[in-house]
């Protein structure tokens, strides 16, 4: 089975068209999102609307808990708590049944989806795990690959008899060894922090045993001026243009 995986679209229905243009030609059997479809950007009804309409598998993300979930608005800074309150207001009620109707994580064969941290935390931070904690979730967990987003950073860990290893996670195909079990943070197709402006996704080829990490060229100032457009913060906005 050849899967896409993509994580972290923040309402950017510029780079979301992109990045699904480039899935079709790919040829896939099935496209999971990881969550935060919503927050920072200014179109959450129409990727909402893009997501449903190609019967894209969705977790629940942070953004998308804090909407459905107001009580979790006291998670966010200021300027993202805005951008939530803006998108409670811009999504219809069907929208809002989707979201609430949102898992915190998908288990396909022996591998493993969640937004944020396995099991299943939309909230917690791959960079928060430290070589102890990591340890105990390869030990405690049945998955051979598990893919993250939330941090909106690109990184390959992996298990093997040798010891735990990170590393920055590369543009291309990566060929994973049977024998050791990995975490993939797959990055943002929306608000990428990596230093690189373009959407990001990732194909997993589960019979090849490999991810091939795509990098997508979209109209990023079109995005940003519809940030600006609609009065959110303008640190959004200035995330999506180079330097």
């Amino acid at each position: 089975m050849k899967y896409a995986v993509l994580s972290d679209i923040h309402a950017n229905l510029d780079a979301l068209e992109r990045v699904l243009s480039d899935i079709q030609a790919a040829k896939v059997d099935r496209i999971i999102n990881l969550g935060d479809m919503i927050g920072y950007g200014a179109q959450p009804e129409e990727v909402i609307g893009e997501i449903r309409r190609h019967d894209i598998k969705t977790l629940l993300g942070n953004h998308e808990l804090a909407v459905v979930d107001p009580d979790y608005l006291d998670w966010f800074n200021p300027a993202a708590r805005k951008s939530l309150l803006y998108t409670a207001d811009m999504i219809r009620h069907p929208s809002v049944r989707f979201l609430r109707s949102l898992n915190p994580f998908l288990c396909i064969g022996d591998c493993r989806f969640v937004h944020g941290y396995p099991p299943d935390s939309p909230l917690i931070y791959l960079f928060q795990a430290d070589e102890k904690m990591l340890r105990k979730t390869f030990w405690g967990l049945d998955f051979r690959v598990c893919f993250v987003g939330h941090t909106h950073h690109l990184e390959i860990i992996s298990s093997s008899p040798t010891g735990l290893h990170r590393a920055p996670l590369k543009k291309g195909k990566t060929q994973l060894h049977r024998t050791h079990r990995y975490i993939l943070n797959i990055g943002s197709v929306g608000q990428p922090r990596d230093g690189n402006k373009d959407a990001k996704y990732i194909l997993w080829d589960d019979d090849e045993n490999s991810v091939d990490l795509k990098f997508i060229p979209y109209d990023f100032k079109s995005a940003a001026e519809k940030i600006r457009a609609a009065g959110l913060p303008e640190a959004h906005a200035r995330r999506l243009l180079p330097g």
